[in-house]
């Protein structure tokens, strides 16, 4: 498993959704469970009130809405985790992001806006809260 169920040790029969790497998706997916994209999502928003997990080969253009989220593929567009947001060194994300907690492995990349904190994650925040953060 990747990063936040690392310690937690989720087996898969926990992960409710999975977008299989042959699968492309174009829409708003909305689930009460855990979700794990291994393959393309664009355009659209993913929203749930569990956890979402992109793989190194999952690829996401769309706006994410969930508790927690591990990327260890490529997101562009905004993140919204109410907990916590989890780049890994092969992890790449482009855009905005509202967070509880971060963490970035050394070679992760976070380009975009990062707005963190527990009042972020639950709450709208001002275009010109946060600072620019890039690496």
């Amino acid at each position: 498993m990747l990063g936040i169920f690392k310690n937690k040790k989720i087996p898969m029969d926990k992960i409710e959704t999975v977008i299989g790497s042959n699968t492309s998706f174009d829409g708003h997916l909305k689930c009460d469970g855990n979700i794990r994209i291994d393959g393309v999502c664009e355009g659209g928003v993913i929203e749930t009130v569990g956890n979402v997990v992109v793989a190194p080969q999952g690829r996401v253009a769309a706006k994410i809405i969930a508790e927690h989220v591990s990327v260890a593929g490529e997101v562009t567009g905004g993140i919204h985790a109410r907990g916590r947001l989890e780049i890994l060194s092969t992890g790449r994300v482009s855009g905005d992001v509202r967070v509880a907690n971060f963490y970035k492995d050394e070679a992760g990349v976070l380009s975009g806006q990062l707005v963190m904190g527990e009042e972020a994650a639950v709450s709208e925040v001002s275009e010109e809260a946060g600072e620019r953060v890039s690496g």
